[in-house]
């Protein structure tokens, strides 16, 4: 099973610890690394290949969505900014990448892509250290659901 739709499988389940909540089109889940404090993705629900496979309506829902999240995280990180990155070459099903960036980052990696970080050597997600933020995030995401 192709990872994403795995991933997405395991939400439905609540059997996905990573999961922040559910928004109307996917889910927001905290990033298997924490490389950059709050690091979230956006999987949607369904599962399609690409962006451009959702509807016009779908798309808005999604990509308002991801703003959605990138509002949470500048609200319960403190991050100077919010980078979005869809790509879907490694794993060809839509998912976008939400990476807080901070102005303490090391200038060798503040102002490259996140991808310029040793990804192997990062810190794993665990709910004993990153499950506050992760509760932070569903508590405003859920609180603006209605907005």
């Amino acid at each position: 099973m192709p990872l994403i739709t795995e991933r997405v499988a395991l939400a439905r389940n609540g059997a996905n610890d990573k999961v922040i909540c559910r928004m109307p089109s996917g889910w927001a889940v905290m990033g298997d690394v924490q490389f950059l404090p709050g690091y979230c993705l956006l999987l949607p629900d369904p599962v399609v290949c690409s962006l451009n496979d959702l509807d016009v309506e779908a798309r808005a829902v999604y990509l308002l969505d991801m703003a959605r999240i990138g509002d949470a995280l500048l609200k319960a990180t403190g991050a100077l900014r919010i980078n979005y990155e869809i790509l879907g070459n490694s794993e060809p099903e839509l998912h976008c990448h939400i990476f807080p960036r901070y102005a303490a980052e090391p200038d060798d990696k503040r102002r490259m892509p996140a991808w310029f970080y040793d990804w192997k050597a990062a810190t794993p997600y665990a709910e004993e250290h990153h499950g506050d933020l992760r509760q932070q995030l569903a508590a405003l995401l859920t609180a603006g659901a209605d907005a």
